[in-house]
């Protein structure tokens, strides 16, 4: 197992995921991906959502990061990578 703090937790499959309602999601991969975001549309499995949004930090007075251009980010707005 490979945990990578930026995206997915890589297993070396088959992998049969168990979900919090009791279904079993099976891949039968060599390597499989498994979504620590929550943000995939195939959850369990990776789909690299995790890639179109990093997670905000919070500032100390509690507001949002400001973006380079000095705007707030919205939701569901892509940032982009410099």
């Amino acid at each position: 197992m490979v945990v990578n703090r930026e995206g997915p937790i890589l297993v070396e499959g088959p992998v049969e995921v168990v979900g919090d309602d009791g279904t079993t999601t099976r891949s039968d991969r060599f390597v499989v991906a498994i979504c620590t975001c929550r943000r995939s549309r195939a959850y369990p499995w990776c789909d690299t959502s995790h890639r179109r949004r990093r997670p905000t930090e919070s500032r100390p007075d509690g507001g949002q990061p400001e973006k380079a251009d000095g705007r707030q980010p919205e939701d569901g707005e892509e940032e982009t990578r410099p």
